[in-house]
C-alpha cells in the first residue's frame, strides 16, 4: 500500500475517524483536499514538524502545571494584569492529549469532534478561559494577519468543545505567545523568549453550521472543487495543464550522439522518449482533471 493511502479505519466512516480541530481547519481551507484525505484516504505530503514550537509548548505546560498543583497564579498573570490560577480537572491531561483531546459528538450531524488544547485558566469570575500556546522569532507580531486569524479559530473550536462538555467557559481565550528575541550578539546555547498575550472575545455561533457542512461534503460521490487559495491543488492544476493528456509536453532526456568512425564526418542522433506513465499514475491524474 502507498504511504499516501491511509486504512480505511481512519477515513470517515472507519472505527477511528474523528473530525479534529486540524481537519477543520483543512475543510475551510479547501474543501477538495479534506475529501480525498477524510473520504478516500489520500493525504496532502508531509510537512515537517516544529519540534522548536513543541519544546515551547511542553516547557510552559510544565511551568503552568506546576501552579495548577499549588492552585497559584503563574508570574506572567501579574505581569499581563490576569486575576485567574491554572484550572484544575481530572480531564486536563486528556484533553491536552494529541489524538485524544476533548470530544464531543455532535447530535445533528452525529459527527465525532476534537480537539487537543494546551490550557485552561480559571478566571476571578469563575469561567474557565482557553489558551493557546504559540511561538516564533519575529521583531514584530501581526496580529491582524492570515495566521493569527487563524489561530482565534482555532481558541473558538476549543471554546464549543468545551461548551458541549458541560464546562462554564469564559467569552474571552488568550493567545500566549512566546518570541524568539533575535536582537542578541550571539547565540551562546540559549534563545531568549519574548512573552505577550493576546485576548479574543470568541464567537462560536459558525461552528454547528460548519459541521452541517462537512457532514454533506462527506456524503458526496464526487470530488468537491478546490479552495480558492489552495497551493496544493493549484499545483497539481498547473503540473497537468504543462503535462496534457499524452504527457507530450514532459521533458525529454538528452539526446544520445553516436559518432561514426574518424574517417567520416557523419553522425547519427537517437532521441529517446520517455514511456507512457502505468495505469495507476493515470488514473491518479485523472482524479485531479
Amino acid at each position: 500500500m502507498s504511504r499516501g493511502i491511509r486504512n480505511s479505519h481512519w477515513n470517515y466512516g472507519g472505527r477511528n475517524w474523528k473530525l479534529s480541530r486540524s481537519k477543520i481547519d483543512l475543510f475551510i481551507e479547501c474543501p477538495r483536499c479534506f475529501y480525498l484525505d477524510n473520504k478516500l484516504g489520500i493525504r496532502r505530503p508531509s510537512m515537517p514538524s516544529f519540534l522548536i514550537n513543541s519544546a515551547v509548548d511542553a516547557l510552559l505546560k510544565k511551568e503552568f502545571d506546576t501552579h495548577r498543583k499549588s492552585q497559584t497564579p503563574h508570574p506572567l498573570f501579574a505581569e499581563f494584569g490576569i486575576d485567574a490560577i491554572p484550572y484544575q480537572h481530572d480531564k486536563i491531561d486528556t484533553w491536552r492529549e494529541n489524538f485524544e483531546g476533548v470530544i464531543v459528538r455532535h447530535h445533528d450531524t452525529h459527527l465525532t469532534v476534537s480537539g487537543a488544547i494546551d490550557d485552561l485558566w480559571q478566571m476571578s469570575d469563575g469561567t474557565i478561559a482557553v489558551v493557546d500556546y504559540k511561538s516564533t522569532a519575529k521583531d514584530a507580531l501581526d496580529m491582524s494577519s492570515k495566521w493569527i486569524q487563524n489561530y482565534y479559530r482555532q481558541l473558538e473550536v476549543y471554546q464549543w468543545l468545551l461548551q458541549q462538555s458541560d464546562v462554564n467557559v469564559s467569552p474571552i481565550g488568550f493567545i500566549l505567545y512566546a518570541n524568539g528575541d533575535l536582537s542578541a550578539n550571539s547565540f551562546s546555547g540559549q534563545v531568549k523568549f519574548r512573552m505577550s498575550l493576546h485576548e479574543h472575545e470568541g464567537d462560536t455561533k459558525w461552528v454547528e453550521p460548519l459541521l452541517h457542512e462537512i457532514k454533506g461534503t462527506l456524503e458526496l460521490n464526487v470530488v468537491p472543487e478546490a479552495g480558492p487559495e489552495c497551493e496544493h491543488c493549484e499545483y497539481l492544476s498547473m503540473q497537468s495543464k504543462l503535462e496534457g493528456p499524452d504527457h507530450i509536453n514532459q521533458p525529454q532526456k538528452t539526446p544520445i550522439v553516436k559518432a561514426e568512425p574518424a574517417v567520416s564526418k557523419n553522425v547519427s542522433k537517437t532521441t529517446l522518449t520517455s514511456k507512457d506513465s502505468d495505469s495507476e499514475s493515470v488514473k491518479t491524474q485523472k482524479l485531479f482533471e
